[in-house]
């Protein structure tokens, strides 16, 4: 299942300093990443996180991807 992290993830300056976030929500992604680097399948998270569904949790993951292919420009 392809996921666009942009229909899920956001980031208001009003709204936890910034920090990207789920949509509707003040839930980090930052959160959501340390429970699957902790192992956390997606239904423990989303037994933390009640209003959490697959689809954002998966969203997280493609922004995570998203960020580690960042490339500085060579000066």
């Amino acid at each position: 299942m392809q996921i666009n992290w942009r229909e899920h993830i956001v980031s208001t300056p009003d709204v936890i300093h910034g920090k990207p976030r789920i949509k509707g929500t003040r839930i980090p992604v930052s959160l959501i990443l340390g429970y699957l680097a902790n192992g956390s399948a997606f239904e423990e998270i989303i037994g933390e996180f009640p209003d959490l569904t697959k689809e954002q949790i998966s969203a997280c993951l493609d922004y995570a991807r998203e960020l580690s292919e960042f490339e500085v420009a060579k000066a």
